[in-house]
């Protein structure tokens, strides 16, 4: 049996969605692609204060960033919140936010990387869905597969991701929860009060621009703190733009997670359409999904 998180409702046609930066600055320019979209949807799009805000490579001050957030998570008429883009500086607001209104009366948090804090916040203290999908910082560049894919869930229509199997997948099914999201910011979480509890779960992993090293220092870490013992399965998105050093590592990312996660007993493959990725398809995290890892294909379907 799991869990059964609370879902927010369905967008409909007029309905109003905020942007805002809880991370790096981004000015409007940036999001007009995103803009078009969205309102093309149908959707009213309201920009965040934080728009336009520069404080170093930030969106406004942490207090600035964080007031931006609290203000769309409070207002009534706002259906979604989408993070405008990631970079780094979600973990440095997450003490000035008061959850209370939003749990109360839930709405989609959309975006993925360092909004991945959020996700997990939501996912294992709230207990209330969240949506890891792309950001409007990305939706020029992104496959028209990836903007349908976060379309349909936001309007309530159930999606599945079919991709081809790899060599070193390990094929078997499994049902449960989806948590989880860029590995850098799981593992700096690890045991703090927004940290997250995969178990009896499946378990969403992907990250960018990291030495290989690094890469195992993390799943080390994930491994010791007990956290990949229990999975019901691992799903592994993009490894974008990983980095060695002078004297190699000697193993890729995927070696390395199969390393630290391929004596357990549960399915796990890799090269999901997921992550650092133009073709980045959405996730309901906290929502049941079935995994089928097979010879020629997987399918994550909900």
């Amino acid at each position: 049996m799991y869990q059964k998180l609370k879902m927010p409702e369905n967008l409909k046609i007029g309905d109003c969605v905020g942007v805002v930066s809880t991370a790096r600055k981004i000015s409007s320019d940036e999001l007009r692609f995103a803009i078009n979209e969205l309102e093309s949807w149908g959707l009213e799009v309201v920009l965040g204060k934080t728009i336009g805000l520069s404080f170093h490579q930030f969106a406004g001050t942490d207090k600035e960033r964080a007031n931006d957030l609290q203000e769309m998570m409070d207002r009534p008429n706002i259906k979604a919140i989408f993070c405008a883009r990631g970079g780094y500086g979600t973990l440095r607001i997450m003490e000035h936010l008061d959850f209370t209104g939003f749990t109360n009366h839930p709405k989609w948090i959309i975006g993925y990387s360092d909004v991945t804090i959020l996700h997990a916040h939501i996912n294992n203290y709230l207990g209330i869905q969240s949506l890891h999908a792309t950001m409007p910082i990305n939706f020029e560049s992104n496959t028209p597969a990836s903007l349908l894919s976060l379309k349909n869930y936001l309007w309530g229509k159930n999606d599945s991701i079919q991709f081809p199997s790899t060599l070193m997948n390990k094929n078997g099914e499994a049902e449960g929860l989806v948590i989880g999201g860029n590995l850098s910011i799981l593992y700096s979480i690890l045991g703090t009060n927004s940290g997250f509890n995969p178990d009896y779960k499946i378990l969403f992993i992907e990250d960018l621009d990291e030495y290989l090293y690094h890469i195992d220092r993390m799943m080390m870490a994930l491994k010791r703190a007990g956290k990949l013992s229990k999975l019901k399965g691992l799903i592994v998105g993009g490894m974008t733009k990983m980095n060695d050093n002078e004297i190699p590592f000697g193993k890729s990312a995927e070696e390395i997670i199969l390393e630290h996660c391929g004596q357990f007993d549960y399915p796990i493959c890799f090269q999901a359409p997921i992550g650092h990725l133009d073709d980045n398809r959405a996730l309901v995290f906290g929502k049941n999904y079935t995994l089928l890892v097979a010879d020629s294909l997987v399918k994550l379907s909900s």
